[in-house]
């Protein structure tokens, strides 16, 4: 099987969860980013367990999520799902992630990993209006992020190629790649092309909660770029604080869609962050987030 086939079933597997009890569902955690739930994951998980208990077919339209702990890769994730509304068109889900902590000689601590609002709606006619989707280098002018890291590799040190090289679930092509070994001060904007090639033909709700996981790469890091600093920066703390998303129109992850992100402030150990989904010239999904990013700069 290809490289890309599996890491494409591993995403699927990722958002197929286990229905425990009626509104209670279980997701198994993957090594995304490291010994910590990649906050794409909990997204693409919290969506799905919503759209479960959704007793007609309606897309998610919006969604706003708190990360509120880190989350432990070694452990499944818990969806609690309360049914807050169900109207003729809107349908409102709160969903509580949940994970369990060890503690010797007492039994495991339940822990809120996260927290979410969704509502869902069905498309319909209406007033239509959007920005021009805006002009990049297309796909096919552009390297991947995987030929990227080659050209990188033997600047990064020894103990952490191997993450560094590691392939991601999304293809992605930079369109002004960054230096991440030497970042320099730069203006807080970039932009990706991005798709999730023979993913085939899969119902809305994968598709939304694939997106939701795509958005949580490189948005939080577009703060960084003023300050010439990249997560591999020497001191650096960085996480995703909450995450907002609004989907706008149809689209297909099989092809290439643009992720244009900007930052327009950060302070208080704070960035926020906001980034556009462009698919054919539509506008079809924007999403927000504020990150923590603390810089340690180690005593003399």
């Amino acid at each position: 099987m290809p490289d890309y086939l599996q890491l494409i079933d591993e995403l699927l597997a990722t958002v197929a969860l286990i229905e425990v009890t009626p509104d209670v569902f279980e997701g198994k955690s993957h090594d995304y980013v490291g010994s910590r739930i990649f906050g794409g994951q909990v997204l693409a998980q919290a969506i799905m367990a919503a759209a479960h208990t959704l007793e007609q077919d309606k897309p998610c339209h919006s969604l706003h999520g708190y990360f509120l702990r880190g989350g432990d890769i070694n452990q499944p994730v818990i969806y609690q799902v309360r049914r807050l509304r169900d109207g003729r068109s809107l349908s409102a889900r709160e969903v509580t992630a949940i994970q369990y902590k060890e503690v010797r000689g007492k039994p495991p601590v339940e822990q809120v990993i996260f927290s979410m609002i969704a509502s869902f709606s069905p498309m319909e006619e209406g007033l239509e209006y959007q920005e021009d989707m805006p002009v990049y280098p297309p796909p096919e002018d552009l390297l991947t992020e995987q030929d990227l890291k080659e050209e990188n590799v033997g600047k990064v040190p020894e103990a952490l190629k191997s993450r560094f090289m590691r392939r991601r679930h999304v293809e992605i092509k930079p369109v002004k790649p960054r230096n991440p070994i030497s970042p320099e001060p730069m203006k807080p904007k970039q932009a990706n092309w991005l798709r999730i090639r023979e993913l085939g033909n899969q119902p809305v709700a994968i598709q939304q909660a694939l997106l939701a996981f795509s958005s949580d790469f490189y948005l939080v890091g577009t703060g960084l770029m003023s300050h010439g600093v990249s997560f591999m920066t020497s001191g650096l703390q960085a996480a995703s604080i909450d995450h907002s998303m609004h989907f706008h129109r149809d689209f297909d992850l099989n092809e290439w869609m643009l992720y244009d992100m900007w930052s327009d402030t950060t302070s208080n150990a704070k960035g926020l962050n906001h980034g556009q989904f462009w698919q054919d010239g539509k506008l079809v999904a924007t999403v927000q987030q504020e990150g923590l990013m603390r810089l340690r700069v180690p005593k003399s």
